[in-house]
């Protein structure tokens, strides 16, 4: 049997509005309201938000490596090139998010909640994800190049170009992924759950990596 996930059980404090206009790197934000920022280009490297909301926000190439988020919600926010490498993310629920290029190379994501929205091209070279929950979400491109997932499930979501080389599975349900494809990687599924139809679909690409040539009988 499959482990399912345990998703983040996020209950926010009354909030104070978030005034001081810009990021800090090693920032210490607790108990705020960010809501529509245009937080593009800032610096808040290292910052820690804890019991924080984030609404409707603008992320273009913020910078938030090694930042540390943590019972917090970020809904509707959108931005290209966001930079989370080895960032922290705990108890977090991102919903309806618009993101790009996003950055979370080596990054540690436990208890998390992505639900709804798109995010194309995001790097999670290398990261370790635990009880993470991808639901009713399109994730195109998505790089899991070397990261460790542990009791990760991708429900009702669209996965295009999947890349799993060198990752580590355990305990991943993909059965109930709307779309499932898997562009590199597809020997390390060892660990995962998948169904008879997606097996189907998975057909051509896993004959392909175990070098079987498949034939017609004329």
């Amino acid at each position: 049997m499959t482990k399912e996930a345990r998703r983040p059980q996020v209950r926010l404090p009354e909030l104070v509005a978030f005034t001081d206009g810009e990021l800090a790197p090693d920032g210490d934000y607790d108990g705020l309201e960010f809501r529509e920022a245009d937080l593009a280009g800032q610096d808040g490297g290292g910052a820690r938000f804890m019991d924080c909301a984030l609404t409707g926000c603008s992320l273009d190439e913020t910078q938030l490596h090694h930042a540390r988020v943590l019972d917090s919600v970020l809904t509707g926010i959108r931005g290209v090139g966001i930079d989370l490498a080895e960032a922290n993310l705990r108890d977090v629920e991102l919903v309806d998010a618009r993101l790009g290029g996003i950055q979370l190379h080596g990054a540690v994501l436990e208890r998390v909640l992505v639900r709804g929205g798109k995010i194309d091209y995001l790097n999670l070279r290398k990261a370790r994800l635990k009880d993470v929950v991808f639901e009713g979400c399109v994730l195109v491109e998505p790089d899991f190049g070397g990261a460790r997932l542990e009791r990760v499930e991708f429900v009702d979501c669209v996965l295009k170009g999947v890349d799993l080389t060198a990752a580590t599975l355990v305990d991943v349900d993909l059965r109930r992924a709307a779309e499932l494809d898997i562009t590199r990687g597809v020997d390390r599924l060892s660990g995962a759950v998948i169904s008879h139809a997606q097996l189907l679909d998975l057909a051509p690409v896993l004959a392909a990596e175990m070098g079987v040539r498949v034939a017609g009988d004329d």
